[in-house]
């Protein structure tokens, strides 16, 4: 079998969940870990070398793809561009309102050097992506409906921490059951924002701070709380550890839509995800498309992708006679 040799760019959350995603994958090898971190402390559960990003230049013909693991407000929008230049590579940038124009950047730097670099990949950015273009693609005449939850949401989580008198926090966010009830009867309500969604916090307070100026700052944060009902509970820090230590996550995407005669026939595609770790299944999708990337660039393919511009098959590791006789 001829490996497809694999850089790790950054070891957090993601970076780790590479780790344990291509021990699963047996066409894939993983090279090394670069860092920004001294690689010393840095102490991969496979034993694998780390380096410094210093040092990533060197490997371009010795690394076959690399999986970015940073993050998308400070890393992806000029590390993917750069590393474009000398690698196929596989990011999970989820900004969307920024995603084309880190496409256009990201893909001179891999027409240039005749790489594929596949972005914004992931559940979504990714695989409700997907399933929102199969939707509308098969009911042309319909209504899209995401979601997420229920889970925790990270950044909602930072932004809590942030308030002054917060020692720790999570928050989840939680979709309606009644919404969810209504699309899944193929009604096709209007649903505002609130409707659609709750959101729920766990706070570990500091000593001597004001908990009812903590619960109305969270509340009333704009772009983050003030639209949803929200609820917010105070507990201790072994609570915390104990209770919501995890970072689950998912959602839903639906179709809706109607055929035949002046609509008389409803249809409803639903995709679910219910996940455990948000991370580890991210990379889970990371892995599969840098398969991809490594396998488009070697037919001479380059410039930067997305989920929509890989065809099903670069995805999966047999080839196309397995697929054919097993899940067709």
């Amino acid at each position: 079998m001829n490996q497809i040799k694999v850089g790790i760019v950054g070891y957090g959350n993601l970076g780790r969940g590479t780790e344990y995603a291509l021990e699963q994958a047996a066409d894939m090898t993983l090279a090394g870990i670069f860092t920004r971190r001294d690689p010393a402390s840095v102490r991969p559960r496979t034993g694998v070398p780390v380096y410094t990003m210093e040092q990533v230049e060197r490997f371009q013909d010795e690394i076959d793809v690399m999986i970015l693991c940073g993050g998308s407000a400070n890393d992806l929008p000029h590390q993917t561009a750069e590393l474009a230049k000398f690698f196929n590579l596989v990011d999970s940038f989820d900004t969307h309102a920024k995603i084309p124009e880190h496409f256009e950047t990201v893909n001179k730097a891999s027409l240039e050097s005749k790489k594929i670099s596949v972005i914004s990949a992931g559940w979504d950015p990714g695989m409700f992506s997907l399933n929102r273009l199969y939707g509308q693609a098969i009911l042309p005449n319909g209504a899209d409906y995401t979601f997420w939850g229920p889970g925790v949401s990270q950044g909602h989580s930072d932004a809590i921490r942030r308030i002054s008198g917060v020692a720790d926090a999570r928050q989840y966010t939680i979709p309606s059951e009644s919404a969810l009830a209504r699309v899944r009867a193929g009604e096709a309500p209007e649903l505002s924002v609130r409707e659609k969604h709750t959101r729920e916090c766990y706070v570990v307070s500091e000593d001597g701070a004001d908990k009812t100026a903590i619960e109305k700052a969270i509340k009333t944060m704009p772009n983050y709380f003030a639209d949803y009902d929200t609820t917010v509970h105070f507990v201790t820090q072994t609570e915390l550890d104990q209770n919501h230590a995890g970072i689950p996550h998912g959602g839903v995407v639906f179709r809706t839509g109607t055929t035949g005669e002046n609509g008389k026939n409803r249809h409803v595609i639903e995709y679910r995800l219910s996940l455990d770790s948000n991370p580890e299944f991210t990379t889970g999708v990371l892995v599969a498309c840098a398969r991809a990337a490594c396998r488009m660039n070697r037919e001479g393919m380059s410039g930067c992708k997305t989920v929509f511009d890989i065809a099903p098959a670069y995805l999966h590791p047999e080839n196309g006679d397995f697929l054919r006789k097993n899940l067709l």
